[in-house]
């Protein structure tokens, strides 16, 4: 066992649940600038490997260099990933309950629509469903506009890490307890994915619930996650820490976890020319961003400043994969560097640590209730005559 994973031991549940929403926007922030790009480009426009926080690609003209997508990515600035999360958290506090598709429908979509909020990338205060790009504008489209069945609506949508990405606050409600966090993001997740990208979706939660687990490590993080994950998912999974587990640093690791994963993604070797048959649902694909997040994790060793940065010089879709490794890593109790959390609070205008503080409290009535029911059913069950929970 190494030191890091003795540290995880004895975090408690409210450091877990600081250290993974925490970790995931720090990890986004990080990952974004550089989001898009291969680890040679990368290397080439930064004179070496990303460290630290870094501006954005293209300078000053950030607003013009990519007009679909006209994003103040850096200089700390979190993504649609953390922004999503946090709303997904103002769901949890509205609610006060496990969340299903319904929810979804009913709180989250009038968030995205409703409340103008600080958009640290378009440096204005505006609804999010203007920061949000299409994938999750679907959400407006078919549950607030088509009234699809919530259940139902995310068939059709692009097949991607959308619904994944803002995952982890499912899997800390259900801490300790991977299968309920892969059940209940499954269904969550129903209203915005169908295909490889729901099941992308339970599998984070999973792998944040496992790892919120009281002496979890790496390597029991991936054991759950495989004893859940589906298909391509987990084939994916499988191969791609399979590659990780020989290698002790980023650097030697960037292309093999690419080279491991690329048979499961569909999207290609290009990532801003994605292939025709990219997005698409089929049984034996997988989202690249979930395998790799945890191959980067088991890299690192579970020590969140190394699977972060191995995450965000990965390039690609680097924000979403620095976000997911982030949130595992905090969820483990690794420590999320206190020089990043606090120059992203201040440059997004977040505070970073109030979402947490919500999550955590609801978190703890969640699980009264629960342990309520649980209860009221053992002693149901007993009078017909079911074992009793001290047989």
């Amino acid at each position: 066992m190494t030191p890091k994973t003795q540290q995880s031991t004895g975090a408690s549940l409210d450091d877990r649940i600081t250290g993974a929403l925490v970790g995931a926007a720090v990890g986004d922030a990080l990952g974004g600038p550089v989001e898009g790009y291969s680890p040679d480009q990368i290397l080439e426009r930064h004179g070496g490997r990303v460290h630290g926080i870094v501006g954005p690609w293209n300078g000053d003209a950030w607003r013009t260099a990519r007009p679909i997508a006209p994003y103040h990515k850096g200089d700390g600035h979190v993504t649609d990933d953390t922004l999503m999360t946090h709303a997904l958290v103002r769901v949890y506090d509205r609610v006060r309950d496990h969340l299903d598709a319904y929810a979804i429908a009913a709180h989250l979509v009038p968030d995205l629509m409703t409340g103008p909020r600080w958009i640290p990338e378009l440096e204005a205060e505006t609804i999010l469903l203007h920061r949000v790009f299409l994938a999750e504008k679907w959400l407006a489209a078919r549950l607030h506009y088509g009234h699809v069945d919530p259940r139902e609506a995310g068939t059709g949508n692009i097949v991607n890490c959308g619904a994944a990405m803002y995952m982890a606050p499912v899997g800390l409600v259900n801490a300790a307890n991977p299968r309920a966090a892969y059940a209940e993001a499954l269904d969550v997740a129903g209203a915005h994915q169908s295909s490889y990208g729901r099941e992308a979706a339970g599998v984070f939660a999973a792998a944040v619930a496992a790892a919120a687990t009281p002496g979890a490590t790496p390597d029991s993080v991936v054991a759950a996650c495989l004893s859940l994950a589906k298909d391509g998912t987990r084939a994916a999974i499988e191969a791609v820490c399979e590659e990780a587990a020989r290698h002790g640093d980023f650097e030697s690791a960037l292309t093999p976890l690419r080279q491991a994963v690329a048979p499961y993604d569909t999207v290609g070797p290009d990532y801003r020319s994605p292939s025709l048959g990219a997005r698409r649902p089929s049984r034996l694909h997988a989202i690249e961003e979930l395998p790799v997040a945890l191959g980067m994790l088991l890299v690192a060793g579970g020590d969140y400043r190394h699977a972060v940065l191995g995450s965000v010089n990965y390039g690609r879709d680097c924000d979403s994969i620095a976000t997911m490794a982030g949130a595992i890593a905090g969820a483990l109790g690794s420590a999320v560097p206190e020089e990043w959390s606090k120059q992203v609070a201040e440059a997004s205008r977040l505070d970073l640590w109030e979402p947490p503080r919500t999550l955590a409290a609801v978190t703890a009535e969640i699980f009264a209730r629960d342990t309520a029911h649980r209860r009221a059913h053992e002693e149901s069950f007993a009078r017909l005559g079911g074992p009793s929970c001290s047989a």
